[in-house]
């Protein structure tokens, strides 16, 4: 399908044709005919990658992209026709016009480089959750996708779920009044961790290099891979960073907050500013605070009030049982209180929600979001049917939020956000920490 019309020409195509009258195919949408398959190249195909792949198996696998062998034969046992490769530069320049769209399923270190290099060549991008591994790099993935205008979803599959359309669907119609107050909590903390010292053989299957990516040098170790790198802060976002951007889904779109940072700011306006206080416990050099406690001061968005969310991980810091209104707390959880009533899921992935009701009457709403497959909805809008639900633009500030958490739970400090630039506007320590600085020969 590469070699046909892209949505790119066929778009600048129609454009000049000014006010005249385009007549096509009707089974022909931005150039794809609807029932012709993409062509889609992974960069990370085992673990998620699998999962990823399964999803959109029913197009042509073209491509096949692992630094560690290992990982890859289950994909290459499935998907023979693809072609292999270790490196995904040399795939995507290899292959460039073979390509409709990219699934990217590494570890958190390596989303942004790979992602943003397939979008800059103008590849439709499908990344897992979270979106990246520091604020600043899930800032330029939505600045990239917009400016490439290429379609992309993020990798939190909860999102096609009744309980995240609903829940989203409560909250647009005001359901339960006014929320002011919401929580959310994931897991029971990270584990301290300690620097190997021993220095393992790399092996013959893995290249440490590639594998290794924009993060600074250090000596391989099976303790990172292949599947245990999420704890450690050198490669993953522990587990507030793992899954955040599941649990804490329907709370982040419901609430608008995703407007902060892509609504413009008119002129005489000042940008809003996010106000943020982090606990975390347990601190160590090599992975994440042992327990996370966050305050976000989310401004208004238009009329919709400000917001105290409290963002947590660990057993000791989840909110209080009576606001759960006799709900049985859980390790993961969601709440928006209302002055109504208040929204609840317990779920990690948000699949189901719930309203908890205080005695107040509470009239349904109308259903207003369309039901579709995460995979289903990419692969359509790939082809220009509809719009994603997770696209960058909602998943990049998302992950800015939950990764904030993690800032603020090693910075131990008070600092204040300012969303539309992409700063911390006095605390150099925290503003520091949205980024780190990469491995020369790397580069967004």
């Amino acid at each position: 399908m590469a070699a046909r019309l892209n949505r790119r020409s066929f778009l600048k195509g129609a454009g000049a044709l000014g006010t005249g009258i385009m007549i096509c195919d009707s089974s022909m949408v931005f150039g794809y005919p609807a029932n012709e398959r993409l062509n889609i190249a992974a960069i990370g195909v085992g673990g998620r990658g699998g999962a990823n792949l399964g999803g959109c198996s029913s197009q042509n696998i073209v491509g096949l992209c692992d630094a560690d062998e290992r990982q890859a034969g289950g994909a290459r046992g499935r998907f023979k026709k693809a072609k292999y490769f270790k490196d995904y530069r040399k795939m995507l320049s290899e292959m460039d016009k073979e390509i409709d769209a990219v699934l990217v399923s590494t570890p958190d270190h390596t989303h942004a480089v790979t992602a943003i290099q397939a979008m800059k060549q103008g590849k439709h991008v499908f990344c897992e959750k979270p979106l990246t591994r520091t604020v600043y790099e899930s800032r330029m993935m939505r600045l990239v996708a917009q400016k490439q205008k290429v379609v992309t979803q993020m990798g939190n599959q909860g999102s096609a779920s009744e309980g995240v359309r609903r829940a989203t669907e409560w909250c647009f119609a005001g359901t339960v009044g006014p929320i002011e107050e919401a929580y959310l909590w994931v897991g029971d903390g990270n584990t301290a961790l300690t620097l190997p010292k021993d220095k393992p053989p790399i092996p013959k299957e893995v290249d440490w290099d590639l594998w290794l990516g924009p993060a600074s040098e250090r000596p391989y170790h099976n303790s990172y891979l292949p599947r245990s790198w999420r704890p450690w802060r050198h490669f993953g976002s522990g587990g507030l960073g793992d899954m955040g951007c599941h649990t804490g889904n329907f709370m982040f779109r419901g609430l608008r907050f995703d407007t902060l940072w892509n609504n413009k700011v008119k002129k005489g306006e000042k940008n809003p500013i996010i106000k943020i206080e982090g606990q975390g416990k347990g601190l160590n050099d090599e992975g994440y605070p042992q327990s996370i406690k966050v305050v976000f001061h989310m401004p208004a968005r238009g009329e919709l009030p400000p917001v105290k969310l409290t963002v947590s991980s660990g057993k000791d810091v989840r909110p209080a049982k009576e606001l759960l209104l006799g709900e049985t707390p859980q390790s993961f959880g969601s709440l928006l209180i209302g002055s109504k009533a208040s929204i609840y899921s317990s779920n990690p992935w948000n699949t189901s929600s719930k309203i908890l009701k205080k005695g107040i009457e509470i009239k349904e709403p109308p259903k207003t979001i369309p039901r579709n497959g995460h995979y289903r909805e990419f692969i359509q809008a790939c082809k220009g049917e509809g719009e994603t639900f997770s696209s960058f633009s909602m998943g990049g500030p998302l992950t800015e939020l939950i990764q904030l958490s993690n800032v603020a739970a090693l910075v131990n400090e008070p600092f204040n956000y300012d969303p539309v630039a992409g700063k911390v506007t006095n605390n150099t320590k925290a503003n520091n920490l949205l980024h780190r600085e990469y491995r020369k020969g790397w580069a967004l």
